[in-house]
This record gives C-alpha cells, sequence and structure tokens, in this order.
C-alpha cells in the first residue's frame, strides 16, 4: 500500500485531470476545419460552418450538465462504499464516456458521450478533494489538495497540445485521436487506487478504528501509532464520532439546516464564483477570444496553448503558499485583479472594437465584436492575466475549502453539492457565452467584470480562515461561533486556544460515552 501522502495525492489526482483533458480536447477542437466539417450545420452543406453558436454551446455544456448530477450522486455513493471507491466509480464511467465520444458520428451522439464523461467528472471532482484532505496532514492540507487545480491545469495543457498536434491530420482522426487519448489517465487512476489506502475519517464514520488508526500512523509518522500527532488527531476524531451522526443516516436536507446553512451557502458560493469569475471564457472559448482580437489558424491555437502554460505555472503558486498566506488573503486578491483585467478588457473592446465584417471574423460568427491593432494585443495580455490571477487564487481555493467547512458525516455531501453548484454555472456559462459574444459583445466582460467585484466582497465579510487548522479543529472553530474576521492566521493562537478548551472538553465526555476504540491501547 502507498502510504506517503505526496505520492497517495499523485495518484489521486488525476480525476482531477480528467477534467482538463475534457476542457483543451474541445476547446483545440472547435478551431480546427476537420471538426467544423464534419459537424457542419451552416446552410451549404459542403461548406464548414461548423455547429450552430447555440448548438455548440450545448455541445459544451453537456460536459458540465452530466458533472452537475454526477456530483450529487457522489456523496451518497462516498458515503455508503468509501471516498476511494467512489473515485474508481467515476474512472469507469470516463471510458464509458470517451469511447462513445470518439465513435460519435453525429451531434447527439457526442452530447451523449460528453454527458456520460461529465458524470464522472463530477463524482471524482467532488470527491478527490474530500478523499485527499482526510488523509492531509493540515499543515499541507492546501498543498495537497490544490494540487487537485494543479492536475487540471496539466489536463488542459497535455491534451491541447496532444489536440494541436493532431489538427494536422486531414479528416476526423484529428479529434477522434485526442478524444481515444483521454481515456489513458482513467485507465490508470482505476488501476492505482487499489494500491492507496482508504479515507481513516471515513473508516472511523463506519467504527472501523483499527484501519483508521493504521492509515494514520502510516501516512503521519511512517506507521508510529504512539505518535503524539497521531494520538491527538484520534483523540479528536473519536470525540468528533461520538457526537457526529452517521453518515449514511444523514441527508441533503441536513446541510440547509439552521445551524448549517452558514458553513453550506460558503461551500456552494466559493465554487459558485470560480466559475462566475469568467475563467472558463477563457478556457473554453479562448479560440474565440482572440479570433476577435484577429488572430486565426496556428497563430490563434499557438496563442491559446500559452494561456495553458500560463495557467499551469501561476498554479504553483498556490501550491506554495496558500498554507502560509492562507485562503482568505488569496481569495481576495485574486477577486480583486479579476475585478481588474475584466473591466480592462471591457474598456478596450468597448473604446476600439467595432461590429465583426459581414460573413464573420475568423470562423466566428458576422454577429460577434471584433478588434484591431494595438487594443488587440492589449486584450489579449489581459486574457492571460485574467488566468495568471484566477489559477493561483480560486483556481485550486475553490477545490481546498469545502471539504474544510462542515463535519465529518456530512463532508461528502458538503462537497457534492458545492461541485454540483460549480457545475451547475459552468453548465450555463458554456451554453450562453457563444450567443453572448454575438448579442451583448464586449458587454460580456463587464458582466464579468462587476461580478469579480462582488465576489471579492463576499470572500472578505463571510470566507473564514481555515488554513493549519485540523478539520476537527475547524469544526469547533464553528460550534464556538468565532467570527469571520477574527479567524485570520494572526490571532491564530487565540482560536488554538478556544477550540482546545472545546476539544478537552469533548474528549473527556467520549471517554465516558464512546465504545469505538481505547485510545490508550492503540
Amino acid at each position: 500500500m502507498i502510504t506517503n501522502i505526496y505520492a497517495i495525492t499523485a495518484f489521486a489526482v488525476i480525476g482531477g485531470s480528467l477534467f482538463g483533458f475534457d476542457i483543451s480536447s474541445m476547446s483545440a477542437i472547435i478551431g480546427t476545419t476537420q471538426y467544423a466539417c464534419y459537424f457542419n450545420q451552416g446552410p451549404n452543406p459542403e461548406s464548414c460552418d461548423g455547429p450552430l453558436a447555440i448548438v455548440q454551446g450545448g455541445i459544451t455544456a453537456s460536459m458540465p450538465g452530466g458533472s452537475f448530477l454526477g456530483s450529487l450522486a457522489s456523496g451518497i455513493i462516498s458515503d455508503k462504499i468509501g471516498r476511494k471507491t467512489a473515485v474508481q466509480i467515476g474512472s469507469v464511467i470516463w471510458l464509458v464516456g470517451s469511447t462513445i465520444i470518439c465513435a460519435s458520428q453525429n451531434i447527439g451522439m457526442l452530447i451523449v458521450g460528453r454527458f456520460i464523461n461529465g458524470f464522472s467528472v463530477g463524482i471524482c471532482s467532488a470527491q478527490v478533494p474530500v478523499y485527499v484532505s482526510e488523509l492531509a496532514p493540515p499543515h499541507r492540507r492546501g498543498l495537497v489538495v490544490g494540487t487537485q487545480q494543479w492536475a487540471i491545469t496539466w489536463g488542459i495543457l497535455i491534451m491541447f497540445y496532444i489536440s494541436y498536434a493532431c489538427s494536422y491530420i486531414d479528416g476526423s482522426a484529428a479529434f477522434r485521436i485526442p478524444w481515444a487519448l483521454q481515456m489513458t489517465p482513467a485507465i490508470l487512476l482505476f488501476f492505482a487506487l487499489f494500491f492507496l489506502p482508504e479515507s481513516p475519517r471515513w473508516l472511523a464514520q463506519q467504527d472501523r478504528w483499527e484501519e483508521a488508526i493504521d492509515i494514520l500512523a502510516l501516512v503521519h509518522a511512517n506507521g508510529d501509532r504512539q505518535d503524539r500527532g497521531v494520538r491527538t488527531v484520534i483523540e479528536q476524531l473519536q470525540s468528533t464520532c461520538s457526537t457526529d451522526h452517521d453518515a449514511s443516516t444523514s441527508s441533503y436536507w441536513e446541510l440547509f439546516s439552521p445551524n448549517m446553512i452558514w458553513r453550506t451557502h460558503i461551500c456552494i458560493f466559493v465554487q459558485i464564483w470560480s466559475q462566475l469569475s469568467g475563467i472558463n471564457v477563457i478556457m473554453y472559448y479562448i479560440v474565440y477570444v482572440f479570433g476577435m482580437a484577429g488572430l486565426n489558424g496556428s497563430a490563434n491555437l499557438v496563442s491559446s496553448s500559452i494561456n495553458y502554460v500560463i495557467n499551469m505555472v501561476t498554479t504553483i503558486f498556490a501550491l506554495v503558499f496558500v498554507d502560509k498566506i492562507g485562503r482568505r488573503p488569496m481569495l481576495i486578491g485574486g477577486g480583486i485583479s479579476l475585478t481588474i483585467w475584466w473591466f480592462v478588457c471591457a474598456g478596450l473592446m468597448a473604446g476600439y472594437g467595432k461590429p465583426a465584417p459581414p460573413g464573420g471574423l475568423n470562423n466566428i460568427s458576422e454577429e460577434s465584436w471584433s478588434i484591431t491593432g494595438a487594443p488587440a494585443k492589449a486584450v489579449i495580455a489581459c486574457s492571460y492575466l485574467v488566468v495568471a490571477s484566477f489559477a493561483p487564487s480560486w483556481g485550486p481555493i475553490s477545490w481546498i475549502y469545502p471539504p474544510e467547512l462542515v463535519p465529518l458525516h456530512l463532508r461528502g455531501k458538503a462537497a457534492a453539492v458545492a461541485t454540483a453548484s460549480n457545475w451547475i454555472f459552468n453548465f450555463a456559462l458554456s451554453y450562453f457565452v457563444p450567443p453572448a459574444f454575438e448579442d451583448i459583445k464586449w458587454k460580456t466582460y463587464l458582466i464579468f467584470g462587476s461580478l469579480s467585484f462582488v465576489m471579492t466582497l463576499h470572500t472578505f465579510f463571510c470566507f473564514p480562515e481555515t488554513s493549519q487548522r485540523t478539520l476537527e479543529e475547524i469544526e469547533a472553530m464553528f460550534k464556538n461561533g468565532i467570527p469571520t474576521t477574527k479567524t485570520i492566521l494572526g490571532l491564530e493562537k487565540n482560536i488554538s486556544e478556544n477550540n482546545n478548551i472545546a476539544m478537552v472538553e469533548d474528549v473527556e465526555q467520549s471517554k465516558v460515552d464512546s465504545t469505538h476504540v481505547e485510545i490508550a491501547d492503540a
């Protein structure tokens, strides 16, 4: 069994790379002639106009649509059969969907395959962060859970270049080969999971304490069951389980009960805002954005690939500093930066842009917008800066945050609801952005700038700091009602003291009531 937390994370977050593979396999392919000719819906059967804008929105949105349902299902699956097995099921579903996509003969078949793939991504994207967060030590939790976002960026980058290389192949093989190759990470993930441990916190919830202690000792202390840190976590976990409900009897409705609704709204909105930041306008439709800026053909695809390199490289900043700086400062800083660059894009498009010429521009509808010269280069630069603002902040933290905020018995379901919120907004944006470029043109940028400003205010007033605390300490922090403004890292000493008092009281009570395990004999 693999017990090094970094090795566990490296294999587990392959589930995140599936989402990345899907993003760029569509982003790189929709701009190719082969795709446009094969799925042509233009008035001339011999033309290569590709699907209608609203149909292309539906094709792209079918994946997040499936992910929405997969996310909701994942909470039930994960609580019943375990975090690891849930992710393994997701990898099998991905293989089924990818097979259908690769063999697509028409748009309907393509949509069905992408919907099935989305169901897989919904399961994996919701439960991989839960699985990794429940294994990770508190001072490394941000790093290892945030690696899911880094895996997404690698998936985007790798598949984009594969798709770009295949764009030089004639006929439908240009897109069928990339769609077939995206099965590879799912196969690796499925077999690797046989060698990874189950979540010790899920095992504890199932009353399998000896296994839970063994795994915590192996992952945190090289197998030393008497290690002080391991014993502390087990005592906290025993206290939590003695007062917590059984996950199998909990329901989604409990997340919206009076004592949980505040936490649930934070879990949901950190994912909603990550979508309303507009990042997937850049990720899914970067070839459209750059097409409006005058790029076409290989120049467009190469410029788009730079965007994905920036995404991957700048995510490293979050992995290095998210546990040191904290969640709140990085989310607020990212929101401010996103606001600036979206408004700059809107101003450039409004001031220097004009309606596209008759016949369209660079495979973009004639009803869209165009900009040329130095302002066009500035739009391209701002698009890169949008990605560089999102990648080290909202990208990874939106996955880190939800599993940290809720008690053990609701963690799988909370992550499911939060991720489902991500995917339903992803679905809406994927579907409506192509028509938005046609209908409201440059004002699309204005919308995302305004939303980025609102999400920054929401974060400042409502989002607590969770860095460098165990999951059980975070639970005690909420039970003690510590205000958001007093959860910043500079005040962690007072919070830790309050949490320790609560933990001591809970542990003493659990020693009386618990029949789970004798810690002293562990």
